[in-house]
């Protein structure tokens, strides 16, 4: 079948195109020990734009993404945030992105197989008609539907289970390796059982946190953190003005205390960040995508003794002194990714959130004439919003509610 999308291909000048693409209806897996099962074809109506969208792009330009297609593919239809019609069901659904041979996404081994809607060897939401697995059709919540039609308000939710769900995996598994890394320390401090002491240390891993960086990413895991820690301090760090909309948004929504690194020195910026705090890390979050991340956190000591590091940043490279890391305790976590019942719980969430306000949208002619304009003057330029969304099928959208 021919449609009308966008995808990417290996070309330096025009690795992102809009025209006909060939879709296909592909048997896939979910998990490990479930069948591959007929995709069912679906219409996107609301997709948003990523980071991930931009860095495959980059890749694209330098021929880096033929690892990436779909197997006899020379392109990937992009797009992997957003909400779609299916017409045989008669119901609009959320699609769960990753699925495979795996036993659980989240800890996939090396002899495992791995797909990723609109990423990796799979085509995404970015075309007029496209084919998903039935079993990875996630429902939406009752009561954002009229007369068939999607509120818009909902519906710009509803390009961020993909993000949340990412980082309420991040929250398990910083709970999950705080516990472990500090609960015997904590059963001597507290002079109490091994149970409790888990408990405890899972919440004491947060008591200081330093969030570096404020995307949407960084601005869903202190929201995170906060609802289910309210006890704990955190430190979002970033450039931006502090009445700027993002910093406003995002200190409202979690409570949190906000640093602007207007900084002449990466050291003067640390000691800032240790007195705003007061004290060291317990844990430090990079989602900059920044290489000073981890010269702040391991060479100006921000991260204290027995902290957690995770990264959760494409790109940078961590390095540390072993001698004073050994000795200090640090645990460095990284980690992208999320099982079924993370998204669930997302869209659950999400849909109850305000973070429609955050949500720009994009026309899609203006997107389909120049896409590799619109990334690189609108949705990703210096004074891009905070996200961008297209509504890639007007007819399913209600614009009033």
């Amino acid at each position: 079948m021919i449609v009308k999308g966008t995808y990417f291909q290996n070309d330096a000048n025009r690795p992102l195109v809009y025209g006909d693409v060939e879709i296909e209806n592909t048997k896939r897996q979910r998990l490990k020990g479930e069948p591959l099962l007929d995709s069912v074809l679906c219409e996107p109506v609301m997709v948003g734009f990523c980071g991930t969208d931009n860095e495959l792009m980059n890749m694209g330009q330098r021929g880096e993404l033929s690892a990436k297609f779909p197997e006899g593919k020379n392109r990937l239809v992009n797009g992997h945030e957003g909400i779609v019609w299916v017409p045989s069901q008669n119901r609009f659904a959320i699609v769960l992105i990753r699925g495979g041979d795996s036993i659980d996404p989240t800890r996939y081994t090396e002899d495992e197989t791995y797909f990723e809607y609109g990423c990796d060897k799979a085509d995404g939401l970015f075309a007029d008609k496209e084919y998903f697995n039935p079993d990875m059709l996630l429902p939406i919540p009752d009561g954002y539907v009229h007369d068939g039609k999607l509120d818009l308000s909902f519906a710009k939710k509803m390009v961020f289970p993909d993000p949340f769900a990412c980082m309420l995996f991040q929250l398990e598994r910083m709970e999950d390796m705080g516990s472990a890394h500090n609960f015997r320390r904590t059963m001597r401090a507290h002079k109490c059982d091994e149970a409790s002491a888990r408990e405890i240390a899972k919440k004491e891993i947060f008591d200081r946190t330093v969030i570096f960086g404020l995307g949407t990413t960084g601005m869903f895991i202190g929201d995170l953190i906060s609802k289910k820690y309210p006890e704990a301090k955190i430190l979002f760090i970033a450039r931006s003005p502090e009445d700027s909309k993002k910093v406003t948004f995002s200190v409202k929504n979690s409570g949190a205390q906000y640093l602007r690194n207007t900084y002449d020195t990466e050291k003067e910026l640390a000691d800032a960040i240790i007195k705003k705090l007061g004290g060291r890390a317990t844990t430090f979050i990079g989602v900059s995508g920044s290489n000073v991340e981890h010269r702040i956190a391991f060479e100006h000591k921000v991260l204290g003794c027995n902290g957690l590091y995770n990264s959760f940043s494409l790109g940078p490279k961590i390095s540390f002194d072993t001698m004073p890391f050994g000795f200090e305790n640090h645990l460095i976590i990284a980690s992208i990714n999320f099982r079924q019942d993370h998204m669930e719980k997302a869209i659950e969430l999400l849909s109850k959130s305000n973070y429609d306000e955050i949500v720009e949208l994009i026309d899609r002619d203006e997107f389909a004439a120049d896409p590799i304009k619109a990334y690189k003057e609108k949705i990703y330029s210096k004074n891009a919003p905070l996200k961008t969304a297209v509504i890639w099928n007007e007819k399913y959208v209600n614009r009033e509610r």
